[in-house]
């Protein structure tokens, strides 16, 4: 038969329904698997379907409350506008987290399979110049 598609817009329809009725029962069970599973379903319910009344308020609380207007008085005064930026005032590119260390890390968990890929006959300049380069770097 098929998995059902929901049309468009007006014409939308829930296509999980029925793969949850064909859960409700084991193709091709055993003797007693049937009993079984079906003991499994009821002792763990499935989540009812009915969402009314939640909203996104209701699950996360009011997020319009978080955010800071344009016209509003800065929180840190003392701060520069350019902080952390390569020029200008305040604290450069090192006063952001740095992702050099992060990198490093990628870059030693892989260079021995770099290592002995680019060692191996046939391997490209390219590849032997990578690891050069990474190793420069470590």
């Amino acid at each position: 038969m098929g998995t059902p598609v929901s049309g468009p817009g007006k014409f939308s329809e829930r296509t999980d329904k029925a793969v949850g009725e064909a859960n409700r029962s084991l193709p091709n069970a055993d003797y007693g698997e049937q009993a079984q599973y079906k003991e499994q379903l009821q002792s763990a319910p499935m989540a009812s379907e009915d969402v009314t009344g939640m909203s996104f308020n209701d699950l996360f609380g009011n997020s319009a409350a978080n955010v800071t207007p344009l016209g509003a008085e800065s929180t840190m005064p003392d701060v520069p506008v350019t902080d952390g930026a390569a020029s200008g005032a305040g604290a450069g590119m090192e006063a952001l987290s740095s992702s050099q260390s992060t990198a490093n890390n990628y870059m030693a968990a892989y260079l021995p399979l770099l290592e002995w890929m680019a060692s191996r006959p046939g391997s490209s300049d390219a590849a032997r110049n990578l690891v050069r380069e990474m190793k420069s770097k470590l």
